[in-house]
């Protein structure tokens, strides 16, 4: 049985035909199969790969054993695309920044043969990375579970007024919150919506989450880092117009009364990484620290 990749791309980029071309023939030379969404197909026409060689798949392949990679081509919003759909199955993930900082898709897109060329050579290492998991509970009924990897944020819309949030942390009532909202970050989503709100920069071995008001009315609030092994309560007492937003990708509409569970999820997720990954050197890059 031939090897198996799946194929997830940024299908608006237009670097995106240039980047199958480098990409894609080491597999098909190698005799692997590749799956991806019916968007690739002009792109991969495009590209002049043989056109009989993808094979289309909206659910990319939920209904078979798990593929062995993922090849992701676009930026971290693919990428957590990707690890919901694919990567939450036991693939690993392969990222490709197509995009402008790529945080997960750490290898730039002009590395996109080499990058292949190591993982076929087996010279990447695996980065397992753990996950959120989000339930939404009304009148005692679970209305919908995620399992997310860099954030849950409960907020506010455009118009509405301040929120009456309660936070819990394990059986320890941590008081009520008037905020904006509250955004509830896994390591990996630390650099993310959480780093916008003032809060901290997490590395990602560290099992932890951060909780970070978002526009607190009380200023003496700040993010707080918490234990990954207890799971946090949000409970709405009032607001307008408010929102569970998952991985800035998922949304459901939250009302007063309302309870969101959080805690770490039993499965993650593997990224594949260059060897001797410099997270330090990869923050300098992307948040240019240390210019002028």
């Amino acid at each position: 049985m031939p090897q198996r990749l799946i194929l997830v791309a940024k299908v608006k980029s237009p670097h995106l035909a240039a980047t199958l071309r480098e990409s894609i023939p080491a597999f098909l030379e190698r005799g692997w199969s590749v799956t991806g969404e019916p968007g690739l197909v002009e792109a991969w026409d495009l590209s002049g790969l043989p056109a009989g060689s993808l094979r289309v798949d909206a659910e990319l392949g939920a209904q078979e054993p798990p593929a062995d990679l993922c090849l992701v081509l676009g930026g971290d919003g693919t990428l957590l695309y990707a690890a919901r759909r694919v990567g939450l199955r036991g693939t690993p993930i392969l990222g490709i920044n197509l995009g402008s900082l790529g945080f997960l898709t750490a290898h730039p897109v002009s590395e996109a043969h080499s990058a292949v060329e190591a993982f076929l050579a087996g010279g990447l290492v695996p980065d397992r990375r753990f996950m959120l998991e989000a339930e939404l509970w009304r009148d005692g009924r679970l209305l919908t579970r995620h399992t997310v990897l860099n954030d849950a944020v409960l907020a506010k819309g455009a118009l509405a007024r301040i929120m009456d949030l309660r936070l819990a942390v394990g059986d320890q009532d941590a008081g009520p919150i008037k905020a904006d909202g509250l955004i509830v970050s896994t390591p990996t989503g630390s650099t993310a919506y959480s780093l916008s709100a003032g809060g901290p920069i997490l590395h990602p071995c560290l099992e932890a989450f951060v909780v970070s008001p978002i526009c607190p009315h009380t200023l003496t609030l700040r993010p707080t880092v918490v234990p990954a092994t207890i799971p946090i309560t949000i409970s709405l007492d009032d607001a307008e117009d408010a929102h569970l937003t998952l991985d800035g990708q998922v949304g459901h509409r939250v009302l007063p009364g309302d309870r969101v569970r959080l805690h770490m999820a039993q499965t993650g997720i593997t990224l594949l990484q260059r060897p001797g990954l410099d997270f330090f050197g990869l923050l300098q890059q992307k948040l240019h620290w240390g210019d002028r």
